[in-house]
């Protein structure tokens, strides 16, 4: 990138990531990172950028959470945002037959929000091998 071309605000949202990988690599301290995101902010230039990240490794950190880093497959079928999913199932199902409460509502609704969960996340529809 040419140094006295001006920057787009693509230009800055990438240089305030790479500020933020540095950032949770532990190289800078909270205040260093306000101060430097605000100078991004206001960067004109590719110039502008140049002094922000002089004392930093010219190579961005590698990805936190690598593309084809994923959690097993019986991980991700057995726990929900921490929640075990299949214990408190079992747990609804044995209620709903010893009290004949509907507690298949919750199970419905426990059921739609693992199928969205599991959608949302891309987990596949068959069983991985790990």
């Amino acid at each position: 990138m040419n140094e006295h071309m001006r920057l787009s605000d693509e230009d800055r949202e990438r240089a305030a990531a790479r500020l933020a990988d540095f950032y949770a690599e532990g190289r800078l301290t909270a205040d260093e990172h306000a101060e430097r995101l605000d100078a991004i902010w206001t960067a004109r230039t590719a110039a502008d950028l140049q002094p922000i990240f002089h004392d930093l490794p010219r190579q961005p950190p590698p990805p936190r959470h690598p593309q084809g880093a994923r959690q097993p497959g019986w991980a991700r079928s057995v726990v929900w945002r921490g929640i075990p999913v299949v214990p408190v199932i079992l747990v609804l199902v044995a209620l709903t037959v010893l009290t004949h409460m509907p507690f298949w509502i919750l199970i419905f609704f426990i059921g739609c929000g693992v199928w969205g969960w599991r959608s949302r996340h891309g987990a596949p529809h068959g069983r991985q091998n790990a």
